[in-house]
């Protein structure tokens, strides 16, 4: 019996039989769907995670103000501010494979124009952290580092704030007001959307460190250039770890700490957390795809046991072609093909649904969900090998058949 033969044998025995064929695939078309969906939910939200993390930028390590100690009492982390911007100067300069070292300060405040007004974190930084977070304009431009050495009154803006305080309006060169000081718009930042723990990026507002410190945040920090963060980003991730090491050395040299007292600052690597996060989601992404492969098990033990009975049921069938000149190897693939064909057609199937349904659930719920090729092929190639192995024994089953005991069976 040729392979064409075989099949259309195999498609005619299905369709005889088209309700309990239908049933039997189940399983199968269950499980391939199921694992399909799984895994393009869990890729999607593991670019989700890392697409968040990298757009704060790539290489990227954050110096924190630390624990301090006032009168016997600790303060706990970033109760007082222990980094300067000198501090950030001396990295750039003493560091190896530090690309930018940005001092930041953060606060929220009104922002004012018009007869409209918007609540918004206020960034005072230098040119640097734009360096760091690989963050471009859209519109206008960024600051003069004459703007920044006099700490001129001029605001770059990202798109959330353009949008709230000037609607349709072109924000560049209009003023509005931050705690009554004019500022004077000269940018638009171009967006990024949200950050990896949901706060948007693109509502904010940069203006020059000092113009910060002096107009808007205050003396203290004025007083003792203050500052809250500092950002670094390093050539490459190699160069992350050694150079955390060397800042920390530094730091420690700079703020005149004993052997025995601990640091005043903390370091985040947030290369490392957006690798242990992308981990996190591939391995959820596998444990789902894992628990969704069950229902493959149980399906291919169906076909099995349709295949079992199939047997019986055609028993006589496959004296006669023993009887007739079959060999033992024409039966075998007989029904192994039988076995496979229903095994990829609920394969088919369930590749449909599964697609059907990771758009379907990314749609409603906004999650987004990658279904690649990859998978796909994967999953058919994975319907067939389990037609193969669980149609095996019933078809090793039919070709052992002696012909004069299967003729002679009711």
């Amino acid at each position: 019996m040729s392979i064409f033969e075989a099949v259309r044998s195999a498609l005619t025995a299905i369709g005889a039989n088209a309700l309990r064929s239908a049933l039997t695939m189940l399983g199968i078309i269950i499980g391939v769907a199921a694992v399909i969906a799984m895994v393009a939910i869990g890729s999607g939200a593991r670019e989700r995670v890392t697409s968040q993390i990298k757009s704060l930028g790539a290489n990227l390590a954050i110096i924190q103000s630390g624990n301090v100690t006032q009168g016997g009492a600790r303060l706990g982390a970033g109760a007082s501010s222990t980094l300067t911007d000198e501090d950030a100067g001396a990295i750039i300069k003493e560091v190896e494979d530090v690309v930018a070292a940005a001092p930041v300060i953060f606060t929220r405040a009104q922002a004012v124009y018009a007869g409209t007004n918007w609540s918004t974190q206020i960034t005072a930084t230098d040119l640097d952290f734009f360096a760091a977070r690989e963050w471009d304009v859209a519109e206008g431009r960024l600051f003069e580092p004459e703007e920044l050495r006099k700490g001129e009154i001029v605001a770059i803006i990202g798109q959330t704030v353009a949008k709230n305080l000037f609607g349709e309006q072109n924000p560049l060169d209009q003023q509005f007001r931050i705690r009554n000081v004019p500022f004077k718009v000269i940018g638009v930042m171009a967006p990024k959307g949200q950050s990896a723990l949901g706060q948007d990026q693109d509502d904010v507002i940069f203006v020059p460190l000092d113009t910060g410190r002096r107009r808007i945040i205050g003396r203290n920090y004025a007083r003792d250039r203050s500052v809250q963060t500092i950002m670094v980003k390093f050539a490459s991730e190699g160069a992350i770890a050694p150079g955390i090491e060397q800042t920390g050395a530094l730091l420690r040299q700079r703020h005149r700490l004993m052997a025995d007292q601990d640091d005043d600052f903390i370091v985040r690597n947030l290369t490392e957390i957006a690798n242990t996060a992308t981990q996190a989601a591939t391995t959820l992404s596998w444990l789902l795809a894992a628990v969704a492969g069950v229902s493959l098990l149980v399906g291919g033990i169906g076909i099995m046991n349709i295949m079992l009975v199939s047997v019986t049921e055609r028993t006589r069938e496959i004296g006669l072609r023993l009887a007739v000149g079959a060999r033992q190897r024409d039966v075998l693939a007989q029904f192994l093909i039988e076995a496979t064909t229903l095994a990829t057609i609920g394969g088919a199937v369930g590749i449909a649904l599964g697609v059907g349904s990771a758009l379907t659930i990314a749609n409603i719920a906004g999650w987004p969900s990658v279904v690649s090729i990859e998978t796909i092929l994967i999953a058919v190639g994975v319907s067939g090998m389990i037609g193969v192995f669980f149609g095996f024994y019933p078809a090793r089953q039919a070709a052992r058949l002696d012909p004069i005991e299967a003729l002679r069976r009711e």
